[in-house]
């Protein structure tokens, strides 16, 4: 049985890409990490014996710690976190505890470089609909929680990405784009190695409603009228965005937990 300060790494899956998932921190050794250099989803890199220096930053917060095995590292990170007045747990198991339990692992050399604050950054077209907001909703609740997204005129994406190192995305002739008949959201779910059956089903929502083919599934005119909705509601795009990451939240809890259930109002019978 785990201790009251372990997870496992199935309690921990049903956290992440929610908006109360704890922060995962991710002390494996160097050799350990070049072994298998993919990270559990949203998981931040940092050096265990250099926690009394970067701990403070998640003071409040509830975190998670894994290092190979959730042994010494994860353990004694975890302690001197949890004197720092973090509330602190450690994986279950570790890396390889995530691993056996074949759960989703983001592969890092997948990421863009992050800036001297250890934030990805991307830029795409400004007055952002449906990929443009389900992409960075990905982004923030499976690879980078802190990633920063700036939106732009259509013809200065490359440019501003060159100028700011940002990664360029939903825009022709890059990396992060439509690939056939698949959106850009359905690229970023396969190179991130984040195919599970509810992001796999969203996915086929944003293909739906971002290409224009409505027959999809029967969710996808839904997502189009309310993202429509949403970019007449905002001029600001960043609360835009704000508000979108709300909405997918809710789509995304939906594909996971809610495709089964129904809602009928009941109906009152009158007796002859």
């Amino acid at each position: 049985m785990s201790a009251y300060t372990t997870i496992s790494p199935e309690k921990l899956a049903r956290l992440i890409g929610t908006p109360n998932s704890p922060a995962v921190i991710d002390v494996r050794t160097e050799d350990d990490f070049a072994a298998d250099p993919r990270l559990i989803p949203g998981a931040l890199r940092r050096k265990a014996e250099a926690v009394r220096d970067w701990g403070k930053e998640f003071a409040g917060r509830p975190v998670i710690v894994t290092c190979l095995r959730g042994e010494k590292l994860a353990q004694g990170t975890a302690a001197w976190l949890r004197h720092l007045e973090v509330r602190a747990e450690t994986l279950d198991g570790g890396f390889q505890g995530w691993k056996a339990a074949k759960l989703p692992l983001v592969p890092l050399a997948k990421l863009p470089p992050r800036d001297a604050e250890g934030r990805t950054v991307w830029v795409t077209r400004a007055r952002p609909k449906i990929d443009r907001i389900a992409c960075p909703w990905l982004i923030r609740r499976f690879v980078d929680p802190r990633a920063v997204f700036l939106f732009v005129a259509p013809a200065e994406v490359v440019g501003v990405g060159e100028r700011y190192d940002a990664a360029p995305f939903d825009i022709e002739n890059v990396f992060w784009s439509h690939r056939g008949e698949r959106c850009t959201f359905d690229v970023m779910v396969e190179e991130f190695g984040l195919t599970s059956p509810p992001l796999l089903r969203l996915a086929t929502m944003v293909r739906g409603a971002d290409t224009a083919r409505l027959d999809l599934c029967p969710e996808a005119p839904g997502l189009l009228a309310a993202s429509l909705g949403l970019s007449r509601m905002y001029d600001d795009d960043l609360k835009q965005l704000e508000a979108g990451i709300v909405l997918y939240d809710a789509f995304y809890r939906w594909c996971r937990d809610a495709t089964d259930e129904t809602h009928n109002w009941p109906t009152n019978k009158v007796k002859p």
